[in-house]
């Protein structure tokens, strides 16, 4: 568990780190060695997911050995078949990451949320959905693996 104070905000109490993947934590289906070592380290106090449409269809093997749980939606209904997920696990428990227009509800119903700005861009659907936007996942993650960074954005 991630328990973060955000002084004239709320105290988030977070279980589960849900991750889109390309764009997210993939640009053109591949993951960084960086973010690798960051989902690792995350993963000593967060459950991780990550919920995909599988645009190259080649997340689950490109995710081997990460500590993770992934689920594939490579169909249409991608959108609220993330949102589920979110309310299944429990969104008050859930920190969302992801850029696309299909992590837009996902983002809206958990508990914090971060919208990446990456190199495969982002949705501006996303925008008024999230409580913070980064320009990196990099800087996204960092956000939970520093969380005083995330207490200066969103403190009152």
């Amino acid at each position: 568990m991630l328990s973060i104070e955000i002084p004239d905000y709320k105290t988030l109490e977070l279980e589960h780190l849900v991750l889109d993947y390309n764009g997210t934590i993939a640009v053109d289906g591949e993951i960084s060695e960086k973010v690798k070592e960051q989902l690792r380290a995350l993963s000593q106090s967060l459950e991780i997911h990550v919920l995909t449409a599988d645009t190259h269809g080649t997340a689950v093997k490109k995710c081997e050995g990460l500590p993770i749980n992934i689920q594939t939606f490579p169909d249409d209904g991608a959108l609220k078949e993330k949102q589920k997920v979110v309310e299944e696990l429990g969104a008050d428990l859930c920190v969302s990451i992801g850029n696309g227009r299909n992590d837009k509800l996902m983002c809206r119903d958990s508990a914090l949320s971060v919208a990446v700005l990456g190199r495969e861009g982002m949705s501006s659907r996303i925008i008024g959905e999230v409580d913070v936007i980064t320009g990196s996942i990099e800087d996204a993650l960092d956000l939970l693996i520093y969380p005083k960074r995330l207490v200066a954005t969103l403190r009152g």
